[in-house]
């Protein structure tokens, strides 16, 4: 009875967020999953990958997963990205695959500040067995049992193929960042069923922080005498997604190379919908190899951390390097004083 009750719940809830996107707490660490104005935004070569297992506590897992590689192009002061994105949700077997093609133009407004305009298209694939899904008919709550049978007439296997527009702009100095970016601005249809609408609600998305210098650190390396870089960042990341509004607000501080984070997602106050999801802790590494690597962890602390449903894991690694001709690799321009993760 009780695993018949768990299934209601994951039925109610999968029905509740169905076609909403995928959420990393790293969201800096995947940057142009966050805005596409950020491609190039390093101004360096960068390639990064992502994976998120979220609930690992219940049978039915969300695995998500992003590669990603950007490069900025100094003497036409633009970015150029590729991004693959994919999920599975176990429950109803849908995968969804994503691949996306992304630029940026920087503008100079004065010596320490720009502004960034990127914008992204996409080619999305989603794939579902409906033969795996419990419908509310089959929840035989007087027997405690699941029946075979739910009445709905589907087909096994389904796809459904669409494209997909993004748009985002970036202000930054050396101090602060700014940026907005809204997804599925077409609201593409995304139903497998013939005939039959379901849109893609768009997402909006308002973030930024600001990076407090703490000074430089013991020498970190006695060759060239460089001394440790320290620094404390703040930040939030505000959404929008019909019809869920959601604030994710934390800090950071590096101490090279460490890096350690706390996030706070959901909204502090009352809400129409429940909104106290999870508060997230993180730790990384980030080495002048230009190599970084994080992991974190989301405590749930919404109702669903009473039914044990694991909270989530997530680790990201991404290298930067110079490349292109050599003569321009030091004319690398301000860095965003950006979140590393």
């Amino acid at each position: 009875m009780k695993k018949l009750l768990l299934l209601l719940l994951l039925f109610l809830f999968v029905r509740l967020v169905a076609a909403q996107d995928v959420q990393y707490s790293q969201f800096y660490a995947n940057p142009m999953y966050l805005n596409p104005a950020f491609a190039g935004s390093s101004e360096v070569t960068r390639v990064g990958v992502n994976y998120r297992n979220q609930w690992p506590g219940l049978d039915h897992s969300f695995n998500s997963y992003t590669a990603f590689i950007d490069h900025y192009m100094f003497d036409i002061n633009s970015g150029i990205g590729l991004i693959f994105n994919g999920n599975r949700e176990s429950m109803a077997n849908l995968n969804t695959m994503e691949i996306g093609a992304i630029y940026s133009y920087r503008l100079r407004l004065n010596m320490n500040t720009f502004l960034r305009f990127g914008g992204q298209v996409s080619y999305i694939s989603r794939d579902v067995n409906f033969s795996s899904l419990v419908f509310g008919s089959q929840l035989n709550i007087d027997r405690g049992q699941i029946d075979d049978f739910s009445g709905e007439l589907l087909d096994t296997d389904a796809r459904h193929r669409f494209a997909d527009f993004n748009f985002g702009m970036l202000l930054n100095s050396d101090r602060y960042w700014f940026g907005m970016s809204g997804h599925h601005l077409t609201q593409p249809n995304v139903s497998f069923l013939d005939h039959n609408i379901s849109r893609l609600a768009m997402k909006l998305s308002a973030h930024g922080g600001i990076k407090i210098d703490l000074g430089s650190g013991g020498i970190n390396n006695f060759f060239s005498n460089a001394r440790q870089e320290r620094e404390l960042s703040f930040a939030f990341n505000f959404k929008n997604q019909h019809p869920f509004n959601q604030l994710d607000v934390g800090t950071q501080v590096y101490l090279q190379p460490m890096v350690m984070g706390v996030w706070y997602r959901g909204l502090p106050v009352k809400y129409a919908l429940p909104n106290n999801e999870s508060v997230v802790a993180l730790f990384g590494f980030s080495f002048d190899s230009g190599m970084d690597v994080g992991y974190s962890f989301d405590f749930t602390t919404s109702k669903l951390g009473l039914i044990n449903a694991g909270g989530a894991h997530e680790i990201s690694i991404r290298y930067s390097f110079m490349y292109g001709d050599p003569n321009q690799r030091d004319r690398r321009s301000r860095i965003i004083p950006c979140f590393r993760y």
